[in-house]
């Protein structure tokens, strides 16, 4: 394959956007140079509008995988990815109206808190060490594979890329914490739509025309948006990426240490789900932008793909390999699509150092160390900034030993999320659920969505469940390339043509399935957890929607947690909190202090502000 190289302009381009996102974290070491606590360091002080929570938010969702991915997915496969608006919008529907909520009023700074508020320790350490190496592994692979399909179709250095980017991230994420994270990653996302947008402009002017790319498209099987066959094996279908894709999602999105931990900084609950609200315009803006750049791509490439000839070795070079024929005479270009590219790298990167730094501190060192200075506590904070980003970029490394492995380390996230959100669910949709209920809950849906996700990965999915849409070569130059072959399916045993050929979008929905289904049935037969044990704030009464009709109904759904005695924010506006029953300490070992994490309510505002945090948690 042809490498093309980059020219001055475009290390140029590139190179700005690490110095200014460099410069933002030092503009916030010294603005709040006198602040020096670890509330204000990892969640910026509970301050921050909704605005820029939104944009990081967007941005640290698009890593350079969904820049660099997406776009390949639709070449190969069409816009059915464009199904994912759907997915995108129940989400955020969920999380801001059944999750938000009680995290934000419980007062929590890591979401595995509510684990200890809500079960015990052990449920709460073991979630926070799943959540540790899923992400070290995620975002390893985030640093890794999208800097090495740049270095083989562009010749930008591979590991001046990947360490550039760890150095930068760990720089700006030590020195200036939460605030610099978010206001680093709107300015990354400025970059990604504008990087975006230059593709799609120049790609169109070269397809003759927006007109044009559909009607190729159109031709070429690639606007066969909705497909509503029910079989759970296809890759993608209807029901596979609004249903799955919820399900994958949210598990990642709505109990996310990193997405949670940016709506708890903002200054009141309703500019969170603001926030939330927001993002989800920008979700749908990089959407679009992905699915149009796969359509100008294969209008561009649909009598010579450049995969199948073996110009490329790997689908997700398209994109850069695309990008640099059409903008092979316009210097700076290029170092812009690959600054967009980079952008997504570094906003998922920094939110993942922030986050584990922030889960590390409060899930064990102040559990081990509670009476902490605050000038400690931040250096304490941001000596794990350094050390996950020196762990993080490590990881990096150790993924280019991975090979074919890479694409299992990138289901890691997904595999995890669906456990870790029905672990979530079990807390707070059902307040029956005991620790013993929740622990093998977690471990079972762990257990049954790595065996559905390892299976695949040894006996992948027969090809007619997941292979692409037809792609010529007709124009293509002779070369020596191989033809690419469907997978073999010899010596494969009855259960891969089954289960191991589930759409990789339901693994997360099996382990949902999975946590919820033994969490219930383990918590019935040791004993339910007595509702008096636990605080209203710590639960969502959702079957009030269902129930709506009878008081009777409600109050036995509640399972003995005293809603009854009038509403969350009636209580909150009258200044009053929930005690617990005669007994001074509830069975995860908490006392009555610990349950003080309640935010203030106002009435005008209809919303709650973080101001009583503030002062409950220096206690």
């Amino acid at each position: 394959m042809e490498v093309k190289t980059f020219s001055v302009w475009d290390y140029v381009v590139f190179a700005a956007l690490f110095i200014i996102s460099s410069g933002i974290g030092v503009f916030f070491a010294i603005k709040e140079r006198k602040k020096a606590t670890s509330r204000e360091f990892l969640v910026g002080g509970r301050q921050m509008s909704f605005g820029p929570v939104a944009l990081s938010l967007t941005a640290s969702f698009m890593s350079a995988v969904t820049i660099l991915g997406t776009p390949a997915d639709v070449y190969r496969f069409g816009a059915s990815f464009s199904v994912f608006f759907i997915a995108y919008t129940f989400v955020v529907i969920f999380t801001s109206e059944l999750f938000l909520p009680v995290f934000y009023r419980s007062g929590i700074t890591s979401t595995y808190e509510y684990l200890q508020l809500r079960f015990n320790k052990p449920v709460r350490y073991a979630a926070t060490v799943i959540y540790i190496v899923q992400t070290i592994l995620y975002t390893g692979v985030v640093v890794y594979a999208p800097a090495l399909a740049l270095n083989q179709v562009t010749g930008f250095d591979l590991w001046g890329s990947v360490f550039a980017t760890g150095i930068v991230c760990t720089f700006y994420c030590t020195l200036g914490g939460l605030k610099a994270v978010v206001w680093t990653d709107a300015f990354q996302m400025v970059v990604m739509v504008v990087g975006f947008l230059t593709v799609l402009v120049q790609g169109s002017i070269h397809a003759g025309g927006l007109h044009n790319v559909l009607e190729h498209s159109a031709n070429g099987s690639r606007l066969n948006i909705f497909d509503f066959d029910v079989d759970p094996l296809r890759r993608h279908t209807f029901w596979t990426i609004s249903v799955g894709g919820t399900f994958t999602w949210l598990g990642i999105y709505g109990v996310n240490q990193s997405t949670i931990q940016r709506c708890i900084s903002c200054k009141t609950e309703k500019h969170a789900k603001l926030a939330l609200y927001f993002n989800l315009l920008g979700l749908w803006i990089i959407l679009v932008c992905a699915v149009l750049s796969g359509l100008i791509m294969y209008s561009h490439f649909r009598d010579c793909d450049p995969w199948t000839s073996g110009i490329i070795s790997a689908p997700d070079q398209l994109m850069p390999y695309f990008v640099m024929e059409i903008f092979a005479t316009m210097p700076g270009l290029p170092g812009l699509f690959v600054a967009c590219a980079f952008s997504g790298t570094l906003s998922t990167v920094a939110a993942s150092i922030n986050a584990l730094a922030t889960v590390t501190f409060e899930d064990f060192v102040k559990s081990w160390f509670p009476r902490l200075s605050d000038k400690l506590s931040t250096w304490i904070s941001k000596g794990l900034c350094l050390l996950f980003g020196v762990i993080c970029t490590s990881m990096a490394v150790a993924a280019s030993l991975l090979g074919g492995v890479i694409q299992a380390a990138l289901s890691i996230h997904g595999m995890c999320g669906g456990p870790m959100l029905g672990l979530f669910s079990l807390g707070i949709l059902f307040p029956f659920v005991n620790w013993k209920g929740a622990l093998g809950g977690i471990l079972t849906g762990i257990t049954l969505s790595f065996w559905v996700a390892i299976g695949a990965f040894i006996y992948p999915a027969p090809a007619s469940k997941t292979w692409p849409l037809p792609l010529s070569t007709d124009q293509c130059a002779p070369s020596n390339a191989t033809e690419v072959v469907s997978p073999g399916m010899s010596n494969r045993p009855a259960i891969a043509e089954t289960w191991y050929s589930l759409s990789y979008l339901y693994y997360s929905a099996v382990g949902w399935l999975g946590c919820m289904a033994a969490g219930v049935i383990i918590s019935c037969i040791t004993g339910f957890q007595s509702g008096r044990d636990v605080p209203p704030l710590l639960i969502r009464p959702v079957c009030n929607l269902f129930c709506f009709w009878s008081k009777k109904y409600q109050t036995l759904c509640w399972c003995g947690v005293q809603h009854g005695s009038g509403t969350e924010q009636e209580n909150l506006e009258q200044g009053s909190t929930w005690k617990p029953g005669a007994e001074p300490v509830f069975q995860n070992g908490l006392g009555r202090e610990s349950l003080a994490h309640v935010p203030g309510y106002d009435p005008k505002d209809k919303s709650h502000d973080s101001m009583a945090v503030e002062k409950i948690t220096h206690f």
